[in-house]
């Protein structure tokens, strides 16, 4: 599997962070597997930097 590089704006890492919250809260017990990998593309989101 390959490496993946996006460039995303603040209000892009904002959006995709509210967005995979979102799809995880769609999930029920039955999709462990998913919630962990969601949880963990979430974890490595880099924080959006304050605008000066």
């Amino acid at each position: 599997m390959g490496t993946h590089v996006l460039e995303l704006t603040n209000e892009e890492v904002t959006l995709l962070r509210h967005a995979l919250r979102h799809y995880l809260s769609e999930f029920g017990h039955d999709e462990a597997d998913v919630l962990r990998a969601t949880k963990k593309l979430i974890a490595r989101l880099p924080e959006p930097t304050p605008a000066p």
